[in-house]
């Protein structure tokens, strides 16, 4: 459901004017719970593709004991 949710976010984004209209759009469609989970979601992919600074999933594993 994330991927899916966060590909769908990718792929309108030109359609809307901002990142975060972009995002609630595909939040409602899908029926997920707040449109800032899925900018979580969004930031997290965009970290771990290395568009976006920050602790990528698979150091954030690492990490924990």
């Amino acid at each position: 459901m994330r991927q899916r949710a966060v590909r769908m976010v990718a792929e309108v984004r030109p359609n809307y004017d901002s990142d975060w209209a972009a995002i609630t759009a595909v939040a409602q469609k899908l029926g997920i719970g707040t449109s800032e989970t899925l900018r979580k979601w969004v930031r997290q992919a965009e970290v771990d593709a290395g568009q976006r600074t920050g602790v990528s999933t698979d150091e954030s594993a690492e990490l924990k004991p």
